[in-house]
């Protein structure tokens, strides 16, 4: 704003309003909203601010896969969707093609993260860079332990996140549902179940 403050000041109108448009447009995409989770043991939030893109089998046949589209307007903080304990950090290198097409899970730039809660039950969150994202931020480790709804990282500037679900978990969204991360509750956990994300 400092700079939009001084173009301003020596009569640069027009480089005026667009500097202080862009660092307006910075400050909404870093907001850190303060969000409440619900309470219980089976249920699991969005990761993730943004539209449900597709809900379905995922490419290992093994666990279904929920696919959250973030836009450059949409709050890019990730959260945990339960509580438990980072098994598995594994980033992978890749393209960067716009992150609402399917292909963008298998093919771009991505960080995949393992969580396991106390019943052995596993979850796989997956950010996905985009076509403007050429930054992954992931705050956590192996061993570390989250708590639902607490952030673990973020993407820059649009993204997607994959959530990989146990088959027989409760899918309680569909596509085209705008969720918020850390409240909106997603699917529901029944048995203890391991997944993975190929």
């Amino acid at each position: 704003m400092g700079l939009a403050a001084a173009a301003l000041a020596v009569g640069w109108f027009v480089a005026g309003a667009v500097l202080a448009a862009a660092a307006v447009a910075v400050a909404g995409f870093f907001r850190d909203p303060k969000r409440v989770s619900p309470d219980g043991e089976d249920i699991v939030v969005s990761p993730a601010d943004g539209k449900v893109t597709s809900v379905g089998d995922a490419p290992d046949a093994d666990s279904r896969r929920l696919s959250i589209f973030l836009s450059p307007l949409d709050v890019h903080i990730n959260r945990a969707p339960m509580n438990g304990r980072v098994t598995e950090v594994r980033y992978q290198t890749g393209h960067f093609l716009a992150a609402y097409k399917g292909k963008a899970s298998e093919e771009n730039e991505r960080n995949a993260i393992e969580l396991v809660d106390d019943g052995g039950r596993t979850l796989r969150i997956v950010q996905v860079a985009g076509f403007l994202a050429r930054r992954i931020v992931c705050y956590v480790g192996r061993g570390d332990s989250l708590k639902r709804g607490e952030r673990f990282g973020m993407i820059m500037f649009g993204s997607r996140v994959d959530l990989f679900l146990p088959r027989d978990a409760t899918v309680e969204v569909h596509p085209g549902q705008r969720v918020r991360g850390g409240e909106t509750v997603v699917a529901r956990l029944r048995g203890p179940v391991r997944v993975s994300e190929s």
